[in-house]
This record gives C-alpha cells, structure tokens and sequence, in this order.
C-alpha cells in the first residue's frame, strides 16, 4: 500500500547529514581551487583568485597526462562497447550448461578489489614479456569496463522478447536488418548509458593504472603526484574540477538513460 506520510524529522536530518558527508569535500576541492594560499589549505582562504586557472591553463606537465586520460578511456570504452554486448548477447539468448557460472566470473572483475586486479595484471605482463604502454592500461581499466556495458546490456536484452527478433525474420529482415531495425533501437540507451559510465569511470581511474602504466601518468595519477608536493596546490584543485566536470556529466546522462528502466548502469571500482 503507498503511503504519502512526510519522512520523521530524524530521516531528514540523517539524509541531510549523509549528503553533506558525501558532498562536502567535493565544495572544499572547488573552494581551495579560488584561495589565494598556494602551500597549505587554510580555512578559510585568506583570499579568492581566479588566476590558477590560468596557471594550470599554461602549465606544461598536465596536458600530456590529460591527453593519454582521455585516449585511455575512449580507447577502453570503445572495446569495452563491442566486447560488452556480445557478452551480453551470448548470455542473454542462449541456454547452456554453466551458463550462472560463466555470468559470475563475467561480472568479478569489478567486485574485486582494483590492487588485485592490477597485482594480477602487472605479473601477467611480466610473464609474457609485455612492455607498459598505454594498451597495458587499456587491458586494465578494460576489465571493469567490460562489465559496465554488459550490465546495462544483458539487461536490456532480457526485456527484448525473442518473439520480436523471430517476427522480425517472418517479414524477411536478414541479420543486420534485424540489428539495425530492431535490437539497435531497443539497446542504444542502455549502450549509450554503459558507455558513458565506462568513459568516466576510465578516466578517473587510480589503483589499476598505478600497477599497469609504467612511467606513464594518467591526469589522476598526476594529481596523486603533486599532492606530495607542497607547490601551486590550488593547481591540483583546478585539475581535480576538470575531472569532476568530465566525469560528472557522462554519469549524468547515464543516469537519465537508465532511470525508469530494469537495466544497471554499472558499478565502480
């Protein structure tokens, strides 16, 4: 029975005190990235400033890791895409022995720990003599964007009746017309979702880059860098709010994709 009773005061005030635990830190990080203290974070600021923006606008070092951020993770989420649903395809339209076991092993990678993950990537690499490069990273952050997209996508393909792909054949639709014309449009949502949260969860990625990338740096890995270091630390601050903004809005849009539906936009690492 649906009740319209307003939530007690107590509930109001322990999910006020949950969102300002959650989203506090992030208003600090736009705040310090405004002070005018370059070495510590004093509360609160002695002053305001834009002028670090320009600062990390002309500073050399973090284009580069920018760069590689961002081909890591369109690179991953491509892969990602075409692996991920036809997993899902082969799990969702075809009835085999094993087939709950394989399903469990398909989406662990993202329920272990990303140190394990990366532990057993880098000795693998090792083993077979794989040099780092940015394709190391890519497998990496592959092995949990693969199971974004095939949560999305397995999901959406449960909620496709066969019946529509069989009438689909009865009107003489071969193969790709059937894709394009009917299981495209059923799935382009939750692929689009899949992928958007795999794109942002790539480029923020942390503990497996750290064990696959070598010498390279990633824009997380170089903001973890400079945090050691007691020089222009507003800089990292205006960094990080470059890399709320490219994460925050793919997981936005993912969000509104999927709200209303069955299917799960993913999990993180």
């Amino acid at each position: 029975m649906h009740s319209d009773a307003r939530p007690s005061k107590g509930l109001t005030a322990a999910a006020i005190g949950g969102l300002l635990f959650l989203h506090l830190p992030i208003l600090l990080i736009f705040l310090y990235a405004f002070t005018t203290e370059d070495r510590t974070y004093q509360f609160p600021p002695p002053g305001l400033t834009t002028k670090w923006f320009a600062v990390a606008w002309n500073r050399a070092d973090i284009w580069p890791p920018l760069y590689l951020s961002l081909r890591v993770a369109a690179i991953s989420t491509a892969m990602a895409m075409v692996l991920g649903t036809l997993v899902a395809a082969a799990m969702a339209r075809s009835r085999f022995f094993g087939r709950e076991q394989i399903s469990l092993l398909i989406i662990l990678p993202i329920a272990l720990p990303g140190v394990i993950t990366g532990m057993s990537l880098r000795s693998a690499f090792a083993v077979m003599d794989i040099p780092f490069s940015t394709l190391t990273i890519v497998m990496g952050h592959a092995t949990f964007c693969i199971v974004i997209v095939y949560n999305n996508a397995v999901a959406r393909f449960r909620r496709l009746s066969g019946a529509v792909l069989e009438a689909s054949a009865d009107l003489g639709a071969n193969g790709f017309q059937s894709f394009r014309y009917v299981l495209l449009p059923n799935l382009g949502s939750a692929l689009l979702a899949g992928g958007m949260l795999a794109f942002a969860l790539s480029f923020d990625e942390v503990i497996v880059t750290t064990f696959t990338a070598g010498q390279q740096s990633t824009l997380p890995i170089w903001m973890l860098n400079e945090l050691v270091r007691p020089r222009q630390r507003p800089v990292t601050n205006v960094v990080a709010i470059v890399v709320f903004v490219t994460t925050f809005f793919p997981i936005l849009i993912a969000y509104y994709l999927t709200r209303g539906g069955s299917e799960t936009a993913g999990g993180g690492k």
